[in-house]
């Protein structure tokens, strides 16, 4: 009752009006494209009424998702490592895996877009954003730390899942071209998400110490509180869900302009896939650069370390089981290019967690990985 109570309460402050404005933005923006999206999206031949469109969508589902990051990093805050930075990780894949979804149901021969999106994730973070994290806090307080532990039980589950996933369907010959078949699905399914509930079982419960900065443990206390006074939990976690419910539907209306520009522009199609996780990971991201910049680099390495385990593991059985529903082939394996640029990420990413201490010279290895990937995008 006095929870609820502080929600009410939080929602009369005079402040909300201001911090809110996104709300009615993302309703607004919700409800007009559920009434008049038929014509809206019929005829997208018109280039400028094209690119309003797309960036009407774009500018709203961006606003909102830093939205739904603002509040998630507040219950992170009130509710502390690892378990705060989780709900952000969750927050942030549910969103990319509806706007993956929606596209998979929107092109019915675009199944190579979750493929497409999900090594996005991991070229993404893996280089672009750790990259970006280490170079910023290194260049700023020269040598940072964090618990190698947890980035070691990260890219434990990382490596293996991203093989069977991204790399192993080429070789598969059940079925043919890089895809998978129903049994393999089915144990990649159970797999990924056996792997990700045992991990959530060592961050939240049996080793939570792996997950928090050792020379900040005990601070953790404090650090847990920081949000007492202000908002409830039950506040914060009520607007999550308020911000996340027009989301879907924006979601599913973004994945036609995408593919329309994507098919009349004769763009590469992974341009498609890297759209939706630079629009899902921006402010995720700012939240993982902010972090390390204030010497933070354990929260870092969670949110980022996080969110690519989240993509692999939540989205790979999430677009196979929409394959089985819609009865569509699903596309994993990556081509060969992308296959070595994977294969260099991952075993790069093993060195740089190989100690507990980074510097700028790591960060700009992984910069220069990222600008491969990019470069490779539009010159195969």
């Amino acid at each position: 009752m006095q929870k609820d109570q502080s929600a009410a309460a939080a929602l009369k402050q005079p402040g909300f009006v201001r911090r809110e404005w996104a709300l009615p933005i993302n309703v607004a923006t919700a409800v007009l494209f559920l009434i008049f999206s038929g014509s809206w999206l019929a005829d997208l031949s018109n280039r400028g009424w094209f690119a309003f469109i797309l960036i009407w969508l774009f500018a709203a589902i961006l606003i909102s998702a830093f939205a739904v990051v603002r509040h998630a990093e507040e219950l992170a805050h009130a509710l502390g490592e690892p378990l705060g930075t989780l709900i952000l990780t969750l927050a942030v894949t549910g969103i990319e895996v509806t706007m993956i979804a929606a596209v998979m149901y929107t092109s019915g021969g675009g199944s190579s877009m979750a493929r497409d999106a999900m090594f996005a994730v991991v070229m993404i973070v893996l280089n672009g954003m750790v990259g970006m994290s280490l170079l910023l806090g290194g260049m700023r307080h020269r040598e940072q730390t964090y618990n190698l532990q947890g980035a070691n039980a990260f890219l434990a589950v990382i490596i293996p899942l991203s093989v069977l996933g991204l790399i192993l369907p080429n070789y598969t010959v059940t079925t043919p071209g890089p895809s998978l078949s129903s049994m393999q699905s089915i144990f990649l399914i159970v797999m990924s998400i056996g792997l990700y509930g045992v991990f959530l079982a060592i961050q939240n419960l049996r080793h939570r110490e792996y997950f928090i900065a050792p020379q900040a443990s005990s601070d953790t206390n404090e650090s847990s509180h920081a949000g007492e006074g202000g908002p409830s939990i039950p506040f914060h976690a009520t607007m999550l869900v308020i911000y996340l419910l027009p989301l879907v539907l924006l979601c599913k209306k973004l994945a036609i302009p995408i593919d329309h520009g994507i098919r009349v522009l004769h763009a590469p199609p992974a341009l498609g896939g890297f759209l939706v996780a630079v629009l899902i990971l921006s402010p995720e991201s700012l939240s993982a650069v902010r972090a390390a910049m204030g010497n933070q680099l354990q929260r870092s390495v969670n949110v980022l370390l996080g969110s690519v385990l989240a993509t692999i593991s939540l989205t790979i059985p999430a677009i196979l089981i929409i394959g089985f529903i819609n009865h569509q082939q699903v596309i994993l394996g990556l081509d060969a290019s992308d296959t070595i640029l994977l294969v260099l990420t991952l075993g790069l990413s093993m060195l740089t967690f190989a100690s507990v201490k980074t510097n700028v010279l790591l960060g700009a290895v992984h910069l220069l990985m990222f600008l491969a990937y990019l470069m490779l995008i539009f010159e195969r």
